[in-house]
This record gives structure tokens, sequence and C-alpha cells, in this order.
């Protein structure tokens, strides 16, 4: 349930880490280091974790591995376990046609999840009204984060048109932009200030390549001869599933920012440039992100949170040469790479 003091964070902004999935040699979920990475975000202060989401793997939803339940449940038990005195939210991944999201919505709200992440990923062939009724069916259910997707990792352009209708739609509490793509990224911002429901609406990045600029540039359009105005104030974000605990400073090193009159302000871009320097190497855009998830993985194992690499999909491998850049990138950010995982 999406709790007054949950609904406060989400729209000040916080970190939400795209959770991964721990695998055994055997593509057994490591039941172990699952939960052991629950506790590693939850001790890096994020405010949230998001479960099966594109990070999770979207296989885990095949009948051949039927891991989507159980990843729920088992970051539902460490955050109960945990028993922490802050609001922290948890958001479920949710895609595919009407009746498979609303099963999935079920699921989300059987292990009180607060939000669901939903993907259009793969409705490629639906029209925006289809889209937009898919959508109000499940926000009827539980409430609802849109997810603006890359093409690359299996997403589909996303008209001006169509945000302009998802942001009137109640039960909508936030939009994660992951279009990598400054054009798309202003179409969902300009469709939030013309919506009616404009403040109740936060903005996260999932803009990998595009973090610290993305939180710390404010949006304004002319929308009926007044100014409005929209900020990112967060992130939801597979970048931030490694070197958790520097996402977290460097976030609140952004609100400190701007709310001090942009003081520092060429620091942060600098290290913005950084960020998307060891995105690149963790999602390897050289090889149009086909070793993301295991970049991902790998940065993981190196800090003793897996075992190691395995994903699902045999697909879903290191690419060549994506080994070398990110021991490049470690060496050269150790300021944004250094910090040790606790749990």
């Amino acid at each position: 349930m999406l709790t007054k003091e949950k609904r406060a964070l989400l729209q000040e902004g916080t970190v939400i880490p795209a959770h991964p999935l721990a695998l055994t040699a055997k593509l057994d979920v490591d039941e172990e280091k699952q939960r052991n990475l629950t506790h590693y975000y939850i001790n890096s202060g994020v405010g949230g974790i998001a479960v099966g989401v594109h990070t999770t793997q979207f296989e885990i939803r095949d009948p051949r591995f039927n891991l989507y339940e159980t990843v729920l449940r088992f970051a539902a038990e460490e955050i109960a376990d945990a028993g922490l005195n802050r609001p922290f939210i948890k958001v479920a991944g949710i895609c595919g046609p009407t009746a498979q999201a609303l099963q999935e919505a079920e699921l989300a709200i059987k292990y009180n999840y607060d939000l669901a992440l939903l993907s259009l990923g793969g409705l490629n062939d639906w029209t925006d009204d289809q889209l937009i009724t898919h959508v109000k069916a499940v926000a009827a259910r539980i409430p609802v984060i849109g997810f603006y997707l890359q093409p690359a990792v299996g997403g589909r352009l996303l008209s001006y048109h169509f945000w302009e209708q998802f942001a009137q739609i109640e039960g909508v509490e936030a939009i994660k932009v992951a279009s990598f793509n400054r054009y798309q990224t202003l179409d969902v911002v300009r469709a939030v200030c013309t919506s009616p429901r404009s403040e109740d609406i936060a903005l996260y990045t999932g803009n990998d390549d595009n973090i610290v600029a993305d939180l710390l540039t404010p949006y304004k359009f002319l929308i009926d001869g007044t100014w409005k105005e929209k900020r990112f104030v967060g992130g939801l974000l597979g970048h931030w599933a490694v070197w958790t605990e520097t996402a977290v400073k460097l976030h609140q090193q952004i609100k400190h920012c701007i709310a001090n009159q942009y003081q520092g302000v060429e620091d942060l871009l600098r290290l913005g440039v950084q960020v998307t320097d060891m995105n690149a190497a963790l999602f390897d855009v050289s090889h149009n992100f086909k070793g993301s998830i295991a970049g991902i993985h790998e940065v993981l194992r190196r800090n003793g949170l897996m075992e190691g690499i395995w994903c699902l999909s045999p697909k879903e491998i290191l690419s060549p040469g994506q080994l070398e850049e990110l021991d490049r990138v470690i060496a050269a950010y150790p300021h944004l790479s250094g910090a040790q995982p606790s749990y």
C-alpha cells in the first residue's frame, strides 16, 4: 500500500535501484545471495527497490524458470525482516498483455508492493488507445509508475499524444523515463506539464546515460499562457544496482546543490560525465547493450555480492572488451566505484 509517508518520499525524490537476479551455475536462484542483495540496498540508504524489472531479467516469467513470484517474495520478506523505521518503497515490475499484467498485479498486492512499474514492451502492435485502456485496468488494481523503456532493450516508441493521455490517468503516481533520448524525454515531461495531475506525478530518471543532468535540470514549458516546471526528483535505475552507496551520496549532493542556488554545479556536471562513462562500460553501449545485465553482475561479483555472472538467457553475456572497459572506469573513478558492500 502506498501510504502517505511513502507517497511523500516518492514525490520528494529518492534512489531506487533495479534489483538484479542472483543465480547459481545451474541457473537456480541463489537464495542467500538474492536476499543479501536486498540487504545491501537497504543498508546503502536507498529509498526503495524495484523487483521483477528488466534488470531482474524478463525470463523470470518463463515457465521453465517460474521465478517471478519467488523474487517478489524474497525481497518483501527481507524488507519486512529489516524492521525499518523509515518509509521504504517496494516496486514490482509488471509487463505483458492485460491478463498477464493483472495476474502480476495480484502477486504484487499479495506481497504488499506499493507500486507497479508498468512496462509496455512487447505490445508494439497496440494502438495508443489500447495501451491507455490497458494502463487504466492495471492502475485500478495497484498504483502505477509509467515506464518509457528504450527500444534497444525491448521497449517501444511512445508518442507525445500517448503520454498526454497517460498523465491524466488516476492511479499514475510517477513516470520513469528510460528512453535514452532527449527528444523523447521532453515528450514525457511536457505531456505531464499539460496534465491537471502534473503536481501528483513524480518524474524519475531511467536515462542511465544522463543521470546527473536529468536530476539537475529544471524543465519549463509554456502551457496555456503559464510557465509550468517539472523536475526529475529521483532515479529508478539499473546503474544504481551497483556502487549503490555512492549513488545515494550523489543524489544527496544534487539535492543540496539545487537547494543552494546551484553552488558546486560545475563539479556535479563533471561527475555526470564520469557516471556516463562508467555506464557505457557497465551497459556495454558499444555492442548495443548486449552485455548490460552481465555487466551489472560482473561488478556485483567483484564486490562479493554474486558468485558468478550467470543469466537465464544464454545471450546475456559480457561482450568482447567489456571486462577491460570495466577495469578502466573502475580504476579511473574510485570516488564513484569505491563503496564496499555491507549486509
